[in-house]
């Protein structure tokens, strides 16, 4: 079973300026997104499900120091990214 990453224009402008500032962590980010697409199950992204301000979206980790939210939707298959970044960056 496969998922599909969509991809927003703002999500993208906010992805570029995360590997312009980080340009040593774009293979690491690279890596999490095609595991994300293949299993975002994966222990290694531990996913988890944010609440506050931010509930209904989900994080998973680049490393221990940053990460990805996105808009999990499991009955159609689809992540969609929303921000990059440190941990006071996304939250």
């Amino acid at each position: 079973m496969s998922w599909t990453l969509l991809f927003t224009e703002q999500y993208e402008k906010r992805a570029g300026k995360f590997i312009k500032r980080h340009p040593e962590l774009e293979k690491q980010y690279l890596k999490t997104l095609q595991l994300l697409e293949v299993n975002p199950y994966h222990p290694s992204l531990r996913l988890h499900p944010l609440s506050g301000r931010l509930a209904g979206l989900h994080t998973i980790s680049i490393n221990l120091s940053y990460r990805i939210t996105l808009e999990f939707i499991i009955s159609d298959q689809e992540i969609i990214p929303v921000n990059v970044g440190d941990h006071d960056a996304v939250y």
